[in-house]
């Protein structure tokens, strides 16, 4: 009876989502699962710290002009974007929360009990490759024929020996690791990502970061073989930000933890990442 009530809840999150079909279109979170992971906590944690400590030593010295000077040299370390849409985006970076702590967590947990780790991990790995064309097109767009051909191998080894891509032998055997491109980060190639944007179901992105999610979505296979089952296809995109969830538990909650504004520091976390992928 208690699985079946978790499988009950499983399918009633999935119900909720397919209800918001537009909203909820995760695939751009295949070919960089970092996105859904929102930021680099480590790098928050360092920026947090470092805001911290400045704040305790103007305390300490309670000089107004100093205080001054201090906040300027934050704000020149600290890479920032454009945020022209700042209260929608902390609207929706409040809905994304709640919808975090009290129907996502919740259902991961379950299901992670019910799931054993190594399953969820060969879960992931099977989605990880079946992106992998997304990988493997923008590394050619960006002219990276190197990381084009890593990809196209990854995906040649694991859906063979790794059956179907649930195993990952191409990174176990032959040491060959996942090229984290798409269509956003080929279009950084050539334009800034214009203004932040924080969307329902979605999390962090940027206007071009967006735009680039949509092209991506028509390179995945899955996209062409499910468009005309919607409620299965947006089934299985529940399932895989379930099973990823399940894998990620307590890394958001660190976050949050460690910013004075998780808004902010998520914002400027992700731009910073994103930015970082660019220029590699």
């Amino acid at each position: 009876m208690k699985r079946l009530h978790i499988l009950i809840e499983c399918f009633l999150i999935i119900t909720f989502m397919n209800s918001n079909s537009l909203a909820f279109d995760t695939s751009y979170l295949g070919p960089y699962y970092k996105r859904f992971k929102l930021i680099d906590i480590q790098s928050l944690s360092l920026q947090s710290d470092d805001s911290m400590a400045i704040t305790e030593d103007i305390e300490v010295k309670g000089s107004k002009p100093e205080k001054k000077l201090e906040t300027e040299k934050i704000s020149e370390s600290v890479e920032t974007i454009p945020d022209p849409l700042e209260s929608f985006n902390r609207f929706n970076y409040e809905f994304n929360d709640k919808l975090y702590f009290h129907l996502l967590k919740p259902v991961a947990k379950k299901y992670r009990v019910v799931v054993p780790e190594r399953a969820r991990l060969s879960i992931q790995n099977f989605f990880l490759n079946l992106y992998s064309p997304v990988r493997l097109v923008n590394c050619g767009l960006q002219g990276n024929k190197k990381g084009a051909l890593i990809e196209f191998s990854r995906f040649t080894v694991n859906t063979t020996f790794g059956v179907g891509g649930f195993f990952d032998p191409a990174k176990s055997i032959f040491k060959l690791e996942i090229q984290e491109e798409d269509f956003g980060q080929t279009l950084g190639c050539f334009v800034g990502p214009k203004f932040y944007l924080n969307l329902p179901f979605l999390g962090p992105s940027s206007f071009r970061d967006f735009l680039g999610s949509i092209v991506d979505l028509f390179i995945v296979p899955s996209y062409y073989v499910l468009s005309n089952y919607s409620y299965i296809y947006l089934g299985i995109k529940a399932f895989e930000v379930i099973n990823h969830t399940s894998l990620t538990l307590g890394e958001y909650e660190e976050l949050k933890s460690a910013a004075i504004d998780p808004y902010i520091s998520i914002r400027d976390a992700y731009y910073q990442h994103r930015e970082s992928l660019i220029r590699e």
